[in-house]
């Protein structure tokens, strides 16, 4: 199978040195990703494409156009026929075996691309290919300005391609090729999409995390900033950085005025984040504010928070409205983490301050230890992302099950996308599909003299949710392990 990646049109309208380096980061980028699914996928190509060729195997198509489709600064994938140049008869032939059943009732255009030296033109190319396609199907029309159907021909010298099929890419620019960012994740919908937005921008973002509510409340940003990497940003490595904030917390509300909570807790924040950036060379923070959200998003708070850090605050949302960040999230597989996500501001005024004066929020901050951040900053955690899940401690060992007894119940904790793509079937077990962001929820709600096994692909995820659940004392969990 042969597939040809075009890149991002902001890609190739920049200078020659510039598209050069990221069409090679690009390239780099795919290979990494295609690794993983299986060896021996080729990965060539040139200043304005990605050649992709693998073997005919069960599934493996699906699984590369699928990884394809989440690499930032691909603009489509074209799944194609590659000819040898004989005539234009022969063009229209391949190109009729190829579009006959895709054709009836719609209407269509011929889009042919051509380098070299031929003995015809292109667009002798498109129209004899159209005439042909028009006679001998049961296409509606040809519509050369908004067809249903764009038929592909790309003559390169002695060889040409139909494109079969056409596949929209992420868009955006590699990964890698713009500078680093440090993203920071509260884990709902709106920092998980700002930190979407900026993957696919082409930087390369860590992820930053404030702790307001414990060890549950850090499994779960985990699992959201795990998500994210592993589906647009799995090429890098990044770190995951973890801030003990409690302490931060109770010094605002000891010593703070009221009404200004909202924004020094913010300010506090950047002020740590610019300490932490430079250990990540990371040159920019993201944050998830859209304006007016919430009152310390009003532009004069904002502009109040801004002035606590060194480094460059960037806000992808700055402009959108609520009902466009969770359809976002929807689409990126964020918004189940984010609408079970447990709400963790614990610094809530009833009177918050909506136009914040700096030398007033200054003068609280003086109140403040200087020491309780200094404190926070320096017991800080930083682990590779790829190494997130199976570094989370469980609070007690747990059983494996290889062999279920049939009388146990499998408890599926995949991602919904991750179940409709390889369904778990057993012969004699119930299996029951249970999001692991869901669990702890649904779990009480379940028969208590039923034995219960997790599973996941890995097994990380169900030791995780199980030895959780034992240590809340449910015995009846243990988890199912199937040898691979």
């Amino acid at each position: 199978m042969r597939l040809l990646i075009r890149p991002a049109p902001e890609v190739t309208i920049k200078s020659k040195p510039v598209r050069q380096r990221q069409m090679r980061i690009l390239r780099q980028n795919i290979r990494k990703i295609l690794k993983q699914l299986a060896p021996g996928i080729l990965v060539d190509g040139s200043f304005d494409r990605v050649d992709v060729s693998l073997e005919d195997s069960p599934g493996l198509a699906e699984s590369v156009l699928d990884a394809l489709k989440r690499i930032p600064g691909i603009a489509s994938i074209q799944e194609i026929g590659e000819f040898p140049v004989m005539d234009i008869d022969d063009m229209a032939a391949k190109a009729l075996a190829a579009y006959q059943d895709r054709l009836a009732g719609k209407s269509f255009a011929v889009r042919v691309k051509r380098l070299g030296d031929h003995d015809f033109r292109s667009d002798q190319v498109a129209r004899h290919v159209g005439r042909v396609l028009l006679e001998q199907t049961s296409a509606r029309k040809v519509e050369l300005k908004q067809p249903e159907v764009a038929v592909r021909i790309e003559i390169r010298q002695n060889r040409y391609h139909i494109a079969y099929h056409r596949h929209p890419g992420l868009g955006g620019f590699p990964l890698g090729s713009v500078e680093s960012v440090m993203c920071l994740m509260s884990g709902g919908y709106d920092s998980s999409v700002a930190s979407y937005l900026m993957m696919r921008r082409g930087m390369r973002s860590h992820f930053l995390f404030f702790n307001l509510g414990g060890a549950a409340h850090e499994v779960g940003v985990r699992q959201v900033a795990h998500h994210l990497w592993q589906r647009y940003g799995a090429s890098h490595s990044v770190k995951f950085i973890s801030v003990p904030f409690e302490g931060v917390v109770a010094e605002i509300l000891h010593t703070v005025d009221s009404r200004h909570w909202g924004v020094v807790l913010k300010r506090q924040m950047l002020e740590a984040a610019s300490q932490i950036a430079p250990q990540m060379n990371a040159t920019g923070l993201v944050t998830g504010d859209a304006v007016a959200q919430v009152s310390s998003q009003t532009m004069t708070n904002l502009n109040v928070v801004d002035q606590a850090s060194d480094q460059v605050v960037l806000r992808p949302l700055i402009a959108m409205d609520k009902g466009e960040i969770i359809r976002l999230a929807t689409e990126i597989g964020t918004e189940p983490f984010a609408r079970t996500m447990p709400e963790y501001c614990g610094v809530i005024s009833r009177r918050p301050v909506t136009r914040a004066r700096l030398d007033r929020v200054q003068a609280q901050e003086q109140k403040m230890d200087s020491a309780v951040l200094a404190r926070a900053i320096a017991n800080l955690t930083a682990l590779p992302i790829d190494q997130l899940m199976s570094t989370t401690v469980t609070p007690e060992e747990v059983e494996l099950v290889r062999t279920p007894a049939t009388e146990d119940v499998i408890i599926d904790l995949r991602h919904p996308n991750e179940q409709e793509g390889a369904p778990l079937e057993l012969t004699n077990n119930r299996v029951m599909p249970i999001p692991f962001y869901e669990l702890n929820q649904a779990f009480v709600s379940l028969p208590a003299d039923q034995q219960y096994l997790l599973y996941c692909d890995q097994g990380t995820m169900s030791q995780l949710h199980a030895g959780h659940l034992r240590a809340e004392g449910h015995r009846n969990i243990k988890v199912y392990a199937p040898a691979h």
